[in-house]
């Protein structure tokens, strides 16, 4: 049972930090360890093993003082930091949109942004909070290795899945018979796609309006609502995503799910890759997997404060999408495994352009996101699903 420090996820990176983590982390293991044995031998603590579990409770909050100091210390010295130039321009050119989409024009043309033959504006400071909002706002994405790479990108596999390298007994002067796995390879290219968001001038003009952030979280939103569903699900002849997943479970029913498909679809993922491995599904699939239990009446899914997303299913995080489909005759409804064997290739970040006379018979203005990727299975041992009957 491993606590990630969450306030230190995006704060600060010291060189102190991996260690006490560790630390904190072995500290909870070793605590929940304890729990688990006198659980299983039905029985209190004796009186070593309390005394034990007051301990680890009396170390780990001093861990946490210390790392709750370091955060504070940290934003402590960023509020007295002098922003940098690139700082300050990203600062301007934040204002400089904010005015641009207003219909602002800035006095100072050193300030103004580049506008391109179709009236688009982009300025790179926003892209880039763009792209960090889609990265925090969807796991699938953030966890999938990613390659940035224009043109057709090819990722070579070594394949066992039919035959493999073998070992045997042999005599002197007989023949060894050859045996081996495949190499294949997976070709990623890129598909465009984009979202218009059209925004009311009567809104614009109010200045209290975080009109920056706003195109933000929208744009970010929509981007990351798209990528993940392709991610996901996949799009014939198009972006494949996990859609391919040859690992397969198929349930004995079309509308339940029982425990042991749930641990037949953990088994198929090897233990080598157990380790940063996930579940996915639907809220619904979610609730109906809450209601089942293993041979001693315990509950299989248990809300845990520790779980990325705040549940735990057979000891790893579940993360659900309305991406996923629910239980269905013959839908994939769980994904689950190591999500770094899905590649996504990106050869256009999310990019964004304003159109501001295409809308203003409606009183609007228009921003447009861009973005062009792909993405296939990389490691086809590294991901399994459960698909209904």
């Amino acid at each position: 049972m491993k606590i990630p420090f969450n306030v230190l996820a995006n704060k600060i990176e010291f060189r102190s930090m991996p260690s006490l983590l560790e630390q904190r982390n072995n500290l909870l293991d070793e605590a929940d360890g304890l729990l688990k044995k006198s659980k299983q031998e039905s029985r209190a603590f004796l009186d070593d093993e309390s005394k034990r579990f007051d301990e680890i409770k009396v170390e780990v909050a001093k861990i946490d003082k210390t790392l709750a100091a370091e955060v504070e210390a940290r934003e402590f010295g960023e509020k007295k930091k002098i922003p940098s130039k690139v700082e300050e321009r990203a600062v301007i050119e934040e204002r400089v949109f904010a005015n641009y989409i207003r219909g602002v024009v800035e006095e100072r043309a050193d300030v103004n942004l580049t506008t391109a033959d179709n009236g688009a504006v982009i300025p790179q400071s926003i892209a880039n909070k763009i792209i960090s909002k889609v990265y925090d706002l969807s796991p699938i994405y953030q966890l999938a290795t990613r390659y940035n790479i224009g043109g057709t990108l090819t990722i070579p596999y070594y394949d066992e899945t039919t035959q493999q390298i073998t070992m045997a007994y042999a005599d002197e002067f007989v023949e060894l018979e050859s045996t081996s796995g495949k190499f294949t390879s997976i070709s990623l290219s890129g598909f465009l796609a984009g979202a218009l968001t059209k925004l009311s001038k009567k809104l614009l003009n109010n200045s209290d309006f975080d009109l920056v952030n706003f195109i933000i979280q929208k744009v970010a939103e929509s981007a990351v609502k798209w990528i993940e569903k392709e991610l996901l699900n996949g799009t014939a002849s198009k972006i494949a995503g996990l859609s391919t997943v040859t690992q397969t479970i198929t349930s004995a029913s079309a509308t339940a799910i029982t425990t042991d498909e749930l641990i037949d679809v953990q088994e198929e993922v090897p233990d080598v890759f157990q380790n940063g491995a996930i579940w996915i599904m639907n809220r619904k699939t979610r609730k109906a997997i809450r209601k089942l239990k293993d041979a001693d009446g315990n509950y299989l899914l248990n809300k845990d404060v520790s779980a990325k997303w705040g549940y735990t299913l057979l000891g790893k995080d579940v993360y659900t999408s309305d991406n996923m489909s629910q239980m269905a005759t013959g839908k994939t409804v769980i994904y689950y495994g190591d999500m770094s064997g899905l590649a996504v290739k990106v050869a256009e970040e999310v990019t964004i352009e304003v159109l501001r006379e295409k809308y203003a018979t409606q009183h609007a203005i228009g921003v447009v996101a861009w973005l062009e990727m792909d993405s296939k299975v990389e490691n086809a041992q590294k991901i399994s699903k459960l698909k209904m009957a």
